[in-house]
């Protein structure tokens, strides 16, 4: 076997990897711009109640603002308990928290993570009232929403569904945070709204989250990972409850604005990737027997390549191609031109699945800061250990 077909068996082959990534993401933008489903009306009777849970784990800076904000809700106030779960926060954050008409929750973890923070939190609670809520919502400590929050939830809310709203960027202030902003709103076109636009479930984010609350003091004893969200979604998929996404209901997020910032938050989610991918594999035999698509779907997810990384990827991969086609004698032109044609692909993809009122950032010269963010993301791979679950923790400005 000469070095001219060993080179083009290698190239065939990871061509079909990233394709098959590429087209994943094409049909998911494409499909977002589907008529939107319509949903299940709540089924209680009543104004359902809420357990709003937020941990926050050295979130001096913004959990105070957080919180005030929180507490104008226009929602009766005996039908939400807001519940705060302060880990490692100073002496004076927790003074201030606890003269506020909250609960204050305060865990001592050697190692801390989100999912022990549920887990402390909906056992602390439960031993301290025996108030039934009908529903557990998630939200993070840097998190805004308007004061109309749980009142929207409440006329979409039912027992069978999970709801993940539509988290957004509430700062833009540099061009990570621009970045960090649009990435989250092609991954809310793609794996949200793209989904749901289909009938199937929606991806959870991590925050600006609800479940009914039986369902969830169920299962979150059985979360042990860095990355929450993911577990929530395989747990909920082999019991085949769907996932709305809520996407007219807002949830305001701080983007991080430091290259530093980007790289923990990015090692967390690609070390919770692999974590999720180990986890959901074993049962895919069962998924594909019980056609449960969701499943199976979700589990594809976690396998697939990040989508800045693509985009710096295969124009790299695509001038090596054409270098290699003038300097071996490789007879036959589609050995580069498939890389162009991928390339084209991918940015219509991205471009299909943000939204108007961002495209000006898909062009603009923020997106000469990618290049170094994608190298940020790739260090990471040195550094993924698929054991670790403590949380890894991106700080905030104040």
């Amino acid at each position: 076997m000469n070095i001219q077909v060993i080179i083009t068996i290698i190239d065939v082959l990871l061509w079909l990897i990233i394709a098959a990534n590429v087209m994943y993401v094409l049909f998911f933008a494409l499909a977002s711009h589907l008529p939107k489903k319509k949903h299940h009306p709540s089924s209680i009777s009543h104004q359902p109640s809420f357990l709003v849970l937020i941990p926050a784990y050295h979130e001096d800076a913004v959990i105070i603002n957080t919180v005030k904000s929180f507490l104008l809700q226009d929602y009766p106030k005996d039908l939400y308990q807001l519940c705060v779960i302060s880990d490692h926060m100073d002496a004076t954050t927790n003074e201030q928290l606890a003269a506020l008409p909250i609960t204050l929750i305060q865990p001592t973890f050697e190692n801390s993570s989100k999912a022990k923070a549920l887990q402390y939190a909906t056992s602390d609670i439960r031993h301290q009232t025996s108030d039934i809520y009908d529903y557990v919502v998630i939200l993070d400590a840097d998190n805004i929403v308007t004061t109309d929050f749980l009142s929207r939830l409440s006329h979409i809310a039912h027992p069978d569904i999970a709801i993940q709203c539509h988290r957004t960027a509430k700062n833009s202030d540099n061009d990570i945070a621009a970045l960090d902003a649009l990435s989250e709103e092609i991954n809310n076109s793609i794996f949200r709204k793209g989904h749901n636009r289909i009938g199937m479930s929606s991806a959870l984010i991590g925050s600006g989250m609800c479940f009914e609350y039986n369902w969830f003091k169920a299962n979150v004893t059985k979360l042990n990972s860095a990355v929450e969200d993911r577990e929530l979604e395989a747990l909920l998929m082999k019991q085949g409850i769907y996932i709305l996404y809520a996407e007219n209901i807002h949830v305001m997020d701080e983007k991080v604005n430091s290259s530093d910032n980007f790289q923990r938050q990015r090692l967390r989610w690609m070390t919770g990737q692999i974590q999720a991918l180990l986890q959901m594999l074993p049962y895919i035999p069962r998924a594909i027997i019980t056609r449960n698509i969701n499943y199976i779907d979700k589990t594809i997810q976690q396998s697939l390549i990040p989508r800045s990384i693509l985009l710096v990827l295969i124009p790299i991969l695509s001038i090596i191609a054409t270098l290699t086609s003038y300097i071996l004698p490789i007879p036959s032109s589609f050995f580069h031109l498939k890389w162009w044609g991928l390339l084209i692909i991918i940015c219509l993809a991205l471009l299909a699945a943000t939204p108007k009122s961002l495209r000006h950032l898909f062009i603009s010269k923020n997106l000469q800061t990618l290049p170094l963010l994608v190298w940020k993301m790739l260090l990471n791979v040195t550094s993924i250990n698929h054991k670790n679950r403590d949380f890894i923790h991106t700080t905030h400005n104040k």
